[in-house]
């Protein structure tokens, strides 16, 4: 089964007696552009995701029909669980994290990071409030400037049309 796009999310969908087929993906599988999975129920997909930025996350559903959909479920993975206790604390663990080129979750008062044993040390030995877990890693922090970009558009395609003028 070839998938191109996402349907919606089953938080804001009415069931009809449909069954519900799980496709399982770790957190960092959630963003690839082509994947090939099998789901709960056997299903072999294909998600093959032709334009940029179309991250998956818990819950979107990737098919649907009168009998069955097939929703996203996000493993849960270790994880290093920080609770910042000022917003200095915050920017500083932050900072310290962006600066290793790590991902970075927000998740209810939680910062998450999937678990790398040298960054849970110097967390702690900089004596951060940090604990290792098990989480769902479905809410990515995101920076202002993306290397991808938006609506079809590269970043480099719009400093390009931000820099030429129209007459060249």
């Amino acid at each position: 089964m070839l998938i191109q796009q996402k349907k919606g999310n089953i938080n804001s969908l009415k069931l009809n007696n449909q069954s519900i087929d799980l496709l399982k993906l770790e957190w960092y599988e959630t963003s690839k552009r082509i994947l090939h999975k099998r789901s709960e129920a056997g299903k072999e997909i294909t998600l093959k995701f032709l334009k940029e930025n179309q991250e998956l996350t818990e819950g979107d559903i990737i098919y649907q029909d009168s009998e069955s959909i097939i929703v996203i479920d996000v493993l849960p993975c270790a994880a290093i669980i920080i609770h910042p206790k000022t917003m200095q604390e915050m920017a500083s663990v932050c900072y310290e994290i962006g600066n290793k080129h790590l991902p970075l979750f927000l998740q209810e008062d939680e910062l998450l990071v999937p678990f790398e044993a040298p960054l849970f040390r110097l967390l702690l030995s900089a004596g951060y409030d940090v604990k290792e877990g098990k989480r769902k890693l479905i809410s990515p922090l995101r920076s202002t400037v993306t290397p991808h970009g938006h609506n079809g558009q590269s970043l480099f395609s719009k400093i390009l049309k931000l820099t030429t003028s129209p007459d060249e």
